[in-house]
């Protein structure tokens, strides 16, 4: 293994050769429509840009389309030859850098190439990214391969590239749906991604619009419920924990593992029984028998709470009692305080469940709609009759139920960290 002032050469000698390549590509097609019969290679698209930018100016656009198909890739070409004659890092971070910035355009070219299209009058079709030719998606694999040779070149991990496309893979659901909740233009199916114009008129029509869905009630009954639920399973697990990880009585260990078992199947597999057995008593189609449902088999989620409660030292609770404190007493003011981060992970998870449950809210619940959460009212929005004039506020919606969940996480997610991990106090 060759080095030179800590840089791996065997991979810079592949690099000029990577960096070619998308420049080779060019000669390809990057957009082919097959009913048409019309191709384009990269050329052919660099030449339009050329002539537009004479004709009518430099723009913002034109630049940034100019700069991510054959720009950058000629600035990382010419720096790739330099970093083989001439080993140097800060030269081959640059060519890292220059390949994150052209596969970050990539991505962004992605999402707002058919608005361009359609502005340009470049080329009249529906769905631009499924005409995307070979010559576009080498480029894009080539540019992702070369990013990585250059790094493993200074000892940088390409996992840093992989979770890096991995997030993209995530964000974009969410993105979408950010970006039709400020969608101008109504419609379910379009052919693109970016919006042609941006409004909060979805967000005012979902809250104030009470003529077919009440999003405003449901809301309140989704935030009452997860309220409820949270408090009082967040009390049956922590005291169910304690029980079983400071008391010792006959049956403990078969109870233990009774309650795992139990816990390990989907709770799905019982809501028809539950149903009939709230209509037994009456309680079918309330707010309360949802309640009681999320929190009745609070206990079976003990383990994670136990597992951190074993490790505050059993000391302390001797030299509390020797003092005549009482259980509850040890509960409360020597375990609670020094259990802050399994405490709020407990009161999360007590939390999410509930707010984005459907199953056991549309069973149970049934057809009375004033009582529906919010999760049951979003999914009426995507029936078939309403689907095309609500499915921009159903986005809207969907964000805004997202936004408690996303300020409790963000706010405390350290000690959700903490309270999966466990402490050791001493």
């Amino acid at each position: 293994m060759n080095k030179f002032s800590g840089i791996k050469t065997k991979y810079l000698k592949i690099v000029p050769f990577i960096g070619l390549i998308p420049i080779l590509l060019l000669f390809l097609n990057y957009i082919s429509i097959n009913s048409s019969n019309e191709h384009f290679t990269g050329f052919d698209i660099v030449s339009a840009l050329l002539k537009a930018m004479s004709e009518d100016g430099i723009s913002l656009t034109n630049s940034f389309a100019l700069a991510i198909i054959i720009i950058i890739p000629v600035i990382i070409l010419l720096s790739s030859c330099i970093a083989l004659l001439k080993p140097r890092k800060y030269i081959i971070y640059f060519m890292i850098g220059m390949y994150a910035l052209e596969l970050i355009g990539i991505v962004i070219s992605l999402l707002s190439m058919k608005g361009y299209i359609d502005s340009s009058k470049f080329l009249e079709v529906k769905f631009l990214i499924k005409y995307l030719a070979v010559g576009f998606w080498g480029a894009f694999v080539i540019q992702l391969i070369g990013i990585i040779i250059a790094m493993k070149s200074v000892k940088v991990s390409p996992g840093y590239i992989i979770l890096f496309v991995m997030s993209v893979i995530w964000l974009f659901p969410i993105l979408n749906i950010v970006l039709n909740s400020f969608r101008g233009e109504g419609g379910f199916y379009i052919g693109y991604f970016w919006p042609k114009s941006f409004t909060f008129d979805n967000y005012v029509k979902v809250l104030t619009d009470t003529s077919r869905y009440y999003y405003v009630k449901w809301y309140l009954n989704t935030l009452m419920v997860a309220t409820c639920s949270c408090i009082i399973t967040s009390f049956l697990v922590l005291s169910t924990s304690f029980i079983l990880s400071r008391i010792r009585f006959g049956g403990r260990r078969p109870l233990m593992n009774l309650l795992l078992v139990l816990g390990m199947f989907p709770g799905f597999m019982s809501m028809i029984a539950v149903y009939y057995i709230l209509k037994g008593l009456g309680l079918s189609q309330s707010l309360i028998s949802l309640i009681m449902v999320y929190s009745a088999g609070a206990a079976l989620g003990y383990y994670i709470c136990k597992g951190f409660f074993d490790t505050i030292p059993k000391a302390l609770d001797e030299a509390a009692s020797i003092d005549g404190a009482t259980k509850w007493q040890v509960f409360t003011k020597i375990i609670m305080p020094l259990s802050k981060p399994i405490i709020i992970f407990t009161i999360l998870t007590s939390f999410m469940g509930p707010w984005a449950d459907y199953i056991f809210a549309s069973i149970i619940l049934g057809d009375k709609s004033q009582s529906y959460t919010i999760a049951i009212g979003l999914y009426n929005m995507l029936s078939r009759d309403t689907i095309e004039e609500w499915y921009t506020c159903f986005a809207a919606g969907a964000v805004l139920v997202s936004l408690p969940i996303a300020f409790l996480f963000l706010r405390l997610q350290k000690y959700y960290v903490e309270g999966l991990s466990g402490s050791v106090k001493g």
